[in-house]
């Protein structure tokens, strides 16, 4: 799944971006993606600019935590991860330009996924 977006202007902008699968379960939807994993990667580049895999359980530094994302969902209002999920998410700030976002299933799983962009307050 890929989503592409542009951030216009001179100033960077701070965003909430999200690919969901296994929450999707609770909304009714089958087949969800059991395991997404996002990267935002800017035109042109062929390395991410940021990755995430499992949202309330941050593994680098340039990963928010659980409590900031938490926050940052309820601030844009978008729907809650279940805590533990393997949902993907990150806050990421970014210089104009055109980016994508893409979610794939880790191990090459398969299923269905939304990806979401939010500009944060």
């Amino acid at each position: 799944l890929i989503a592409g977006f542009v951030i216009r202007g001179t100033a960077p902008r701070r965003l909430l971006i999200r690919g969901v699968g296994p929450t999707l379960a609770g909304f009714g939807v089958a087949g969800t993606l059991a395991d997404p994993k996002l990267e935002i990667i800017r035109q042109g580049e062929t390395s991410p600019l940021a990755t995430n895999d499992n949202w309330s359980t941050p593994v680098s530094p340039l990963t928010s935590s659980a409590a900031e994302l938490t926050a940052a969902f309820t601030s844009v209002g978008a729907f809650a991860l279940t805590t533990n999920s393997r949902d993907a998410a990150l806050i990421v700030t970014l210089p104009p330009g055109t980016y994508t976002a893409q979610v794939s299933g880790l191990n090459n799983t398969v299923g269905v996924a939304i990806v979401e962009v939010y500009d944060l307050p």
